[in-house]
């Protein structure tokens, strides 16, 4: 009896103890519990999703995918997997569940352990408050906060973060992740033996993914089933259907909507400037862009196809690799290639064929060779498996056969050099043989055409000139393939560009587009280099005095470079300034009057602009608004626009003394664009630069006809659009830049080794007379990407007439003397002019020395230019 008693002193002694330790820690641990506002409002870390502006889903950002699911709307049959695995008892027990925590304590003391003590509430508890460390401290924490949130929140409330908390392996946090991941599928398409397989990666993750180990996948997927059996939610005809079912899965990305890599991390990182990484990529931001689908769509078809036209022209560089090639074939290439290589190169080329096989690899390993080939954009891996005459068959990374025509090859003579191609080839062996790995993409209607991974870069920005919202955005060839942005990032050399800048210049030192410029060579001495400065026309053509419209029409560069003389260097630097420029970076000699200036395309572009919106400058911007994770708007951009009616609204309100005046609050309110140049310099050049597209009119029977370099976008047919082709040294960078009144887009194509230039290709007889040739340029190899991109965008607008300026007046001149005349036939035409600055003097017969007197004027040797 003594003994018993004794015992009983100590268990009271023992509870007495736990309890005070137990209330120990509760006192020490109290103020760290999470308040009810905490537990209420918990934050879950949600990625945050780019879209366009119409709200298609762009890209999505963040280290944790997760897309939040509200209890209600989660399958039944979920909810009853994630109960019978984790917490069948779990609206039973009041957080922590004595019976498994008995059966855990049991299994530590005896070396059984098998888990189990965690609770839905502790396992919450740990998830949002917790780290995942193995101690006696962090368990009793556990316990306390788990039964804390058992008296602020209900059940539900628990079950629903818990399911949406849970991290499932391959970046999926929540169920509603985890679905999308693993089977690409919203939860309530999910089949039961899907749900199964998520339910069981709770326990081990990284074990139990599908992906990385589908058989320990399935042997979970099992044990999730039997005890969803034992529990009632499943009848045994259910349990074996799912369980006999094969796991197929792969790794799902977000379901993109638009393509637009380059515009998402534009926005992305304007989104860590504005918020931090914290807030950016945890809470579910849903940050709208400026970027319009359609537009983007077509502006990424557009260079991407005037890649592959450029690239195709300059010829084939031959196959990725070669799996296996046959005696015959390797005695024809070597025959071919002992007529063009030098002796050291052929012994090289000879060496490299005689190491591959005669012999095809086995199937399997023809299939491994051809998935370990990165893929870009539309082009595929396959390898050809046999050559006939003028067609060959290949075999895909997916065991599919498919044949090669002669339509989707001829172009494919070999590429020598950037400027030097092979002959046409005639059959198919000239091209392919057998084992060869290529690239191939196909046509709409499905045909196969033999294709390559270019070597040259391209991109183009199209933006609104009213307000400077980027309407679309292509920074290359692929986003995959180089992470470059070569539209904000790329600072290259803008060739004639920069011309329409100068000529607004001089139209505000004393030109007009009559002025009549000499179109003469120039040879200038330098005294500091002991060489002589002699810029040239591109072609080398002169046409001795011409007006200043046709100089900038026609691209004249000795015409830009007089020009410059006639204002001082000074001058000049100090009005590209005002397009945005910086005018520390500008070359502070002469060659700046032929684009030796180095700019990006979204600078250009913002530059254009000026002339499309009247005279302001516009700032590009690529995020239209933000919202949170509720909806709620928490950033709307308030661009300062280009508005001309405003402008006048708010100088006469400013001016204005009587309050009773009616006011537009709208117009005397908008933020206006600084305005840089008049609304007057603005149409006069967007008139010039009518002319690079449409010429200047006249008879071509009679010879008074002409065109400019941007005549190519005719096609258009639109007459309200203006633009300048652009072409550097040696034709390193070609541009196209242009604008109607309501878009501006600019395109820009070269290499990204600036010391590579873009070449020349000769006429392909295969290919029949609608095809590109000679030197390649803005007018060849930019500008059919932009007239690309115009045809949708241009079909968004309707037909809008540069507005002309009231103080803008049209005179009669002599196209030779650019004097006033009353002649009306083909010796005329109609010219504007800024009042004030008309002609005078009328012509009274074909004299113009005195015009060009004291210019200039030498024959020199041909030679490169901007």
């Amino acid at each position: 009896m003594l003994i018993f008693k004794r015992l009983m002193q100590l268990s009271v002694i023992g509870f007495l103890l736990v309890c005070l330790v137990i209330g120990g820690f509760y006192l020490t641990m109290r103020s760290d519990l999470p308040s009810v506002e905490v537990l209420k409002d918990v934050q879950l870390q949600i990625p945050m999703q780019i879209y366009s502006s119409e709200g298609e889903l762009i890209s999505q950002f963040g280290t944790k995918r997760r897309i939040p699911v509200e209890l209600k709307d989660m399958p039944q049959q979920l909810i009853n997997a994630f109960l019978a695995t984790e917490d069948n008892r779990f609206y039973e027990h009041f957080g922590v569940d004595p019976i498994g925590m008995t059966r855990a304590i049991i299994g530590q003391i005896t070396g059984n352990d098998a888990g189990g003590a965690s609770t839905i509430t502790m396992q919450t508890a740990r998830n949002f408050f917790l780290t995942r460390e193995q101690t006696y401290i962090r368990k009793i924490r556990e316990i306390f906060i788990s039964l804390h949130m058992e008296k602020l929140l209900t059940k539900d409330e628990i079950l629903e973060l818990y399911l949406n908390k849970i991290e499932l392996s391959h970046r999926a946090f929540g169920v509603g992740a985890a679905a999308q991941v693993y089977y690409g599928k919203e939860l309530k398409d999910l089949t039961l033996a899907e749900i199964a397989v998520i339910a069981g990666l709770p326990k081990a993750p990284s074990t139990y993914n599908p992906i990385s180990n589908p058989d320990k996948a399935k042997f979970r997927r099992t044990t999730v089933l039997q005890r969803m059996l034992v529990s009632g939610y499943i009848t045994e005809s259910e349990y074996q259907q799912a369980n006999n079912e094969e796991i197929h899965t792969k790794r799902h990305g977000v379901d993109i909507e638009l393509s637009a890599p380059y515009v998402a991390e534009m926005a992305n990182k304007k989104a860590l400037q504005m918020y931090g990484s914290e807030v950016a990529y945890g809470k579910g931001l849903k940050i709208y862009t400026t970027v319009q689908s359609d537009l983007q769509n077509a502006a990424k078809a557009a260079v991407i196809g005037n890649i592959y036209a450029y690239d195709e022209r300059h010829g084939y560089r031959g196959p990725i690799k070669r799996l296996w090639l046959s005696e015959a074939d390797k005695v024809y290439l070597l025959a071919s290639a002992k007529q063009r290589l030098s002796e050291n190169d052929y012994e090289s080329y000879q060496l490299a064929l005689t190491e591959i096989s005669a012999e095809p690899p086995e199937a399997e390993d023809i299939l491994d060779n051809l998935n370990k080939v990165a893929i870009y954009n539309d082009l595929k891996a396959a390898v050809v498996t046999n050559v006939e005459e003028q067609q060959a068959q290949i075999q895909l990374r997916n065991g599919d056969t498919a044949i090669i025509d002669w339509d989707g090859m001829s172009w494919a003579r070999a590429y020598l050099d950037d400027k030097t191609q092979g002959k046409a080839p005639k059959l198919a062996k000239q091209i392919l043989t057998s084992g060869d790995v290529i690239y191939v993409r196909t046509s709409v209607d499905g045909v196969y055409r033999l294709s390559q991974l270019p070597d040259v870069s391209a991109g183009i920005v199209a933006i609104s000139p009213d307000t400077g919202a980027i309407l679309a955005s292509v920074g290359g060839y692929s986003f995959k393939q180089s992470q470059f942005n070569r539209i904000t990032q790329a600072n290259r050399q803008v060739g004639s560009n920069i011309k329409p800048f100068v000529y607004s210049s001089a139209l505000e030192n004393g030109y007009t587009l009559a002025t009549i410029v000499n179109d003469a060579p120039i040879n200038q001495w330098d005294k500091r280099s002991g060489f002589a400065w002699r810029p040239k026309n591109s072609p080398a053509v002169y046409e001795g005095p011409l007006r200043v419209r046709i100089g900038l029409a026609k691209s004249k560069n000795v015409m830009s470079v007089r020009l410059l003389r006639g204002m001082k260097l000074s001058t000049l630097i100090k009005h590209l300034g005002k397009f945005g420029f910086d005018q520390s970076a500008l070359p502070k000699d002469e060659s700046i009057a032929l684009g030796s200036a180095s700019m990006t395309p979204m600078q250009v572009v913002a530059g254009f602009s000026a002339f499309a919106n009247q005279g302001y400058l516009v700032e590009p911007y690529i995020i239209d608004r933000i919202e949170d994770a509720d909806g709620e708007v928490i950033y709307q951009a308030e661009p300062k626009v280009a508005c001309y009616e405003c402008e006048v609204a708010q100088a006469e309100y400013a001016n204005s003394f009587d309050a009773s005046d009616e006011v537009d609050v709208e117009m005397i309110t908008t933020p206006l664009a600084p305005r840089i140049i008049s609304r007057e310099n603005a149409f006069l050049v967007t008139e010039a630069m009518n002319g690079v597209i449409w010429g200047g009119g006249g008879d071509w029977s009679k010879g008074t006809g002409w065109s400019g370099t941007g005549w190519r976008a005719k096609t258009l047919n639109r007459r309200d659009i203006a633009g300048k082709t652009g072409t550097t040294n040696e034709s390193k960078d070609a541009w196209f830049s242009g604008f109607s009144r309501r878009i501006a887009a600019s395109s820009w194509i070269g290499f990204d080794d600036p010391t590579r230039n873009l070449g020349r290709t000769n006429v392909n007889s295969n290919l029949g007379r609608n095809q590109t040739a000679g030197g390649e340029a803005g007018a060849n190899a930019a500008q059919p990407s932009w007239i690309k991109f115009m045809e949708v965008a241009l079909s968004k607008y309707e037909f809008e007439a540069f507005t002309q300026p009231d103080n803008i007046v049209s005179i009669r001149i002599d196209k030779l003397t650019g004097k006033r005349t009353n002649k009306t036939d083909k010796s005329s035409r109609f010219e504007y002019f800024i009042k004030g600055t008309e002609p005078t003097e009328w012509v009274d017969k074909d004299n113009i020395e005195q015009i060009i007197e004291n210019q200039e004027e030498t024959t020199i040797e041909e030679e490169e230019l901007f």
